[in-house]
């Protein structure tokens, strides 16, 4: 590797880490705030909070990278063309195929950091996510221990509390069960107690009454008692077994496109394939959006006037290139036998780029030529 393109390369990642940095930030904070206020009033603590936040982190950094490296390559462009670095290596003999080497490297690098998150980070986090979302909606405390609203942890049961003390005790509980067939329970208590014992959760009820009413017959019995013990644990029996989600599955197993596994989820076979080849190709989006940036701003050359025209033209060329790739998802998930093309948008913006950096070179012929017919 040149000198030129170690200086180039360590600009880019210099940038490139910075606004990675700022995008994860700003998208981070955006998401942090709805999940802190749910987690929060769930009762749960700061802790779980920050694990929840380390688990979505993958996901968010694969969608900022390519935009981090976008906006890196057209920052370092245009900052060197402005301080004439880019003119002095043209000059030299340099053509645009030649500058865009360290580019080229820098897109797989950022490449190879996108692929270890799609491929390793984000299935494991999403898998872990989900089992940890499933324990906290299992947690009795989580589903129980909230005041002032009228609650619904199973089928058939109303739960609701007045107010929760600093040491836990619960006041004016109202708990209704309709779970039996042809009868309706309601019981309700001034105090109460969430305690764990070996048999599960118990709901301890202190000074209340338990009204039946037979529907049979219509009949009411009531029965008022000192204190009452409610099995909170037959309320969190297991949920069947969940099928999992596209971003869980390893990209060996959705390439493979397992007929079993397509019917375990309830979705047809090309639609893994389409999915696996979809995570072969996000670590070339971030290679397309280096190399466009790079190659739009090199077609302006020198100007004291600044590139803002060929910013907008990169602009503009990711814009497209974005829109393939949602296009494709579309057609994609509406016709699965339509997988392969997944690999369009990729194509087409490898041709932009190409394209560009053959425009960059004909520009500066031209302009070579030009310099040389007025100097004779």
């Amino acid at each position: 590797m040149s000198r030129f393109d170690r200086y180039m390369l360590s600009q880019l990642m210099m940038l490139f880490g910075f606004f990675s940095l700022i995008l994860v930030s700003v998208y981070w904070v955006n998401r942090a705030v709805s999940l802190f206020d749910q987690l929060i009033s769930d009762g749960q603590s700061a802790w779980v909070f920050l694990e929840f936040t380390a688990l979505t982190l993958p996901n968010v950094i694969r969608l900022v990278l390519p935009i981090s490296a976008f906006v890196a390559a057209v920052y370092v462009t245009n900052r060197l063309s402005s301080e004439s670095e880019l003119v002095v290596m043209q000059a030299t003999g340099f053509s645009p195929l030649r500058l865009a080497r360290p580019v080229l490297y820098f897109g797989l690098i950022v490449g190879l950091m996108i692929a270890i998150l799609v491929h390793v980070l984000v299935p494991a986090s999403r898998t872990k996510l989900t089992e940890r979302r499933g324990e906290i909606a299992e947690n009795v405390a989580a589903r129980f221990l909230t005041e002032g609203a009228f609650l619904h942890p199973a089928s058939g049961i109303t739960f609701y509390i007045r107010q929760i003390t600093e040491t836990g005790e619960l006041n004016d509980i109202f708990l209704s069960d309709s779970r039996a067939p042809g009868e309706r329970t309601t019981y309700s208590a001034e105090r109460a107690l969430l305690v764990r014992t070996e048999a599960g959760p118990k709901l301890l009820m202190f000074e209340g009454m338990a009204q039946t009413l037979t529907l049979a017959d219509q009949r009411l019995s009531v029965t008022r008692f000192d204190d009452f013990s409610f099995d909170v644990g037959a309320l969190m029996a297991s949920a069947a077994p969940r099928p999992p989600e596209l971003e869980e599955v390893s990209t060996g197993a959705l390439l493979r496109g397992d007929p079993e596994l397509a019917q375990t989820m309830g979705i047809p076979r090309n639609r893994l394939l389409y999915a696996g080849h979809e995570r072969l190709t996000q670590p070339l989006v971030a290679v397309v959006a280096a190399l466009i940036g790079f190659a739009a701003l090199l077609t302006g050359g020198f100007s004291r006037f600044g590139l803002w025209r060929q910013i907008a033209i990169a602009v503009g060329a990711l814009i497209f290139v974005q829109f393939l790739v949602n296009g494709a998802t579309n057609l994609a998930t509406r016709t699965p036998d339509l997988w392969p093309i997944v690999y369009l948008p990729v194509l087409v913006g490898f041709a932009l780029a190409g394209v560009l950096l053959a425009l960059a070179g004909r520009t500066r012929k031209v302009r070579h030529s030009l310099v040389a017919a007025v100097a004779s």
